[in-house]
């Protein structure tokens, strides 16, 4: 049986749900009201102020409004690739990818198609890495890097059909930083089979990396496990092969004995 205590609380915390709910109720009326009263170039300028003053939460909720209130309006191409933008800034990758696909397959020809394709890689390398790691020093080669090919071919892709595009020299350069985490992983690979005796998995991801990623700072280290592993499978041929493109690159390597 309840007493008289616990049912003036029930009450009570009753009462003060119903008030908060309708206190907050038009509120939210409100600001919806404003939204809705307010014309496209208004509320596009008030969002181009919030990302000027880094408040990207804030811009691209009014960026979305206006992009689902005028999805065909003047302003509808630049509003969504101020979206992107914003979503890319706030860390909502699959919003951002949802939008910069929608934005290329309905607008082709558009003159910013390149800068779309641009913030796709950049979006996809976003969601390869982790600040918080990198700041206490954690390195976490090891994770999937599926997201940072989708970023390579992303780069790839932009530099293949808009090589005169302004983005094209910084896609460059990143596209060489990838290549450098995607070699590390093999390479970090290759020393997990190692340490399981899987010598012939492991001398294939060496060989990966020289074929794939020759201009990056793993080779050394992929000859060097190519070697190893060779010697361990008394490959005698394939262990000279490996040893002599060593010596010739590597001199100071310490497998050279």
């Amino acid at each position: 049986m309840i007493s008289k205590i616990n049912l003036r609380k029930i009450i009570l915390t009753s009462v003060l749900v119903v008030v908060a709910g309708c206190s907050s109720a038009p509120e939210d009326e409100d600001v919806d009201l404003v939204l809705r009263n307010r014309s496209a170039q208004s509320l596009y300028e008030d969002a181009k102020e919030k990302m000027r003053l880094g408040n990207f939460n804030a811009a691209t909720e009014t960026l979305s409004a206006l992009d689902s209130r005028f999805p065909f309006g003047p302003l509808s191409h630049q509003v969504q690739l101020d979206l992107v933008y914003g979503y890319y800034k706030t860390g909502k990758t699959d919003e951002a990818l949802a939008t910069i696909d929608r934005f290329t397959r309905l607008n082709p020809n558009h003159s910013d198609v390149d800068y779309a394709i641009y913030m796709r890689g950049l979006t996809n390398m976003e969601v390869d890495s982790n600040i918080f790691q990198e700041l206490v020093g954690i390195d976490r080669s090891d994770r999937d890097p599926s997201n940072s090919r989708q970023a390579f071919n992303d780069f790839r892709r932009l530099i293949e059909k808009y090589p005169n595009s302004k983005y094209a020299a910084d896609a460059q350069k990143r596209m060489l930083h990838i290549k450098s985490r995607l070699a590390k992983y093999e390479i970090i690979i290759a020393r997990y089979y190692m340490r399981r005796d899987a010598y012939v998995a492991a001398a294939n991801r060496g060989r990966y990396v020289i074929e794939h990623y020759p201009d990056t700072t793993h080779v050394q280290e992929a000859l060097e496990i190519m070697v190893e592993c060779y010697d361990q499978l008394q490959l005698v041929d394939l262990k000279s092969n490996a040893m002599k493109t060593l010596k010739l690159n590597y001199p100071d390597s310490s497998f050279i004995s």
